[in-house]
């Protein structure tokens, strides 16, 4: 089992802060903006004797209303086809417990987000790594590369769409090549789209649900964390029209019990933020990205292409070891008591020594915290004894 790039250093951010120094969380995406009011209320206006039990598949009011959510991005599903899973990680988890037997393979593109590998290993089966490189934005690369590593024992295709950790957006072509495959060697599609609101281009949001052809193929992972700023309350969602996938899901839901109550009645009340909210959020995040994408490409030697979704990037350092940048960041430096917290970008490749002078940053910080992270970046990279000239 691989441990966090996300969290692994986390036990040297705490040393650091216990020495007084402050630290800025670029490492991880749990956002600083405010959950939606009407969650809160919902919350503290709980009036129950019990905090029951809820359905294994989840609440059918809420099931429901997310029908009415996915029809705004012309998602055509019915409550039954939706089951509400402890965040997005156990609908992950489920849909390779459910579709995949021991040794069987999943194609996926790298970097990928760190726990795919983790849910993969738990469910016994085998991750195959098509790779895309930050000189080429993170695009996809072509088909044949995919039938290179299709076998007898390729089950699924998986794609963050937008994408964590790099923030690229499938185009359609893209999308349109991987129905393709998904079509001729009959493969699951599991599609994680949990950051669909955080699309920052013209170009349209193309979910594996809008894929013809395919529909009794495809697994959409779904999560309430970042959409409502509410990663807390562990609340996901898995969707999927073939009645088979379904039935094997409900035997893990079952045996899990249920989905957590609180969190379902926050999730259920934050349907009814309204296009208000969701328009500030959006926002802030396209200022915060200019900010962040801006400042790094300013520092000498650091390059990041522009993500066009979610709201994370991928950057080159000039640095040897990321990791080792990373570790020595919270370990031996601070700049007028500060320092900077980011996830070594060779936790999200599975294909050994890539991304080694990369890392993925979060933009999930005000964006007068995000400058002064930056300059900080900036003072690090120069006192770094490992930095790499030219």
């Amino acid at each position: 089992m691989p441990a966090s790039p996300i969290r692994k250093l986390a036990p040297l951010a705490n040393d650091a802060k216990s020495r007084g120094i402050h630290v800025y969380h670029l490492n991880i995406g749990q956002p600083d903006l405010p959950t939606p009011r009407a969650a809160l209320e919902a919350i503290r206006s709980i009036d129950r004797t019990i905090l029951e039990y809820s359905p294994s598949q989840g609440y059918k009011s809420y099931r429901e209303k997310l029908v009415k959510y996915y029809a705004k991005y012309n998602i055509d599903v019915t409550a039954d086809d939706i089951i509400i899973t402890s965040g997005g990680s156990e609908a992950v988890l489920f849909a390779f417990l459910s579709c995949l037997n021991p040794g069987d393979e999943i194609i996926v593109p790298e970097p990928a987000y760190a726990n795919y590998m983790a849910f993969a290993i738990s469910a016994g089966a085998v991750i195959r790594t098509v790779t895309t490189t930050i000189e080429e934005g993170f695009s996809l690369p072509k088909v044949e590369k995919f039938e290179e590593l299709i076998n007898e024992r390729t089950r699924a295709i998986l794609i963050c769409n937008p994408n964590n950790p790099t923030g690229y957006l499938y185009t359609r072509r893209e999308m349109n090549q991987i129905r393709d495959l998904v079509k001729k060697y009959d493969l699951y599609l599991f599609s994680d789209e949990v950051y669909r609101e955080f699309i920052y281009t013209g170009s349209p949001y193309i979910s594996a649900c809008h894929l013809e052809g395919i529909e009794e193929n495809v697994v959409l992972i779904d999560s309430v964390s970042k959409r409502y700023s509410e990663c807390g309350i562990r609340v996901g969602a898995l969707i999927t029209k073939n009645k088979e996938v379904r039935k094997a899901v409900m035997k893990f839901c079952q045996a899990r019990l249920s989905p957590p109550l609180i969190g379902q009645i926050a999730a259920e009340a934050s349907l009814e933020a309204g296009e208000e909210y969701s328009r500030e959020v959006y926002d802030e995040y396209v200022e915060r990205r200019k900010c962040l994408i801006d400042g790094l490409n300013r520092i000498p030697g650091v390059y990041s292409p522009i993500p066009m979704g979610a709201f994370y990037t991928v950057a080159k350092l000039p640095v040897d070891d990321a990791e080792d940048f990373c570790a020595w960041c919270l370990r031996d430096f601070n700049y007028e008591g500060e320092t900077v917290m980011m996830a070594p970008a060779a936790g999200f490749y599975t294909t050994p020594g890539l991304g080694r002078n990369e890392v993925r940053l979060a933009y999930v910080l005000k964006k007068e915290d995000l400058t002064r992270a930056l300059f900080v970046l900036r003072k690090a990279l120069e006192a770094y004894p490992g930095r790499k000239e030219g």
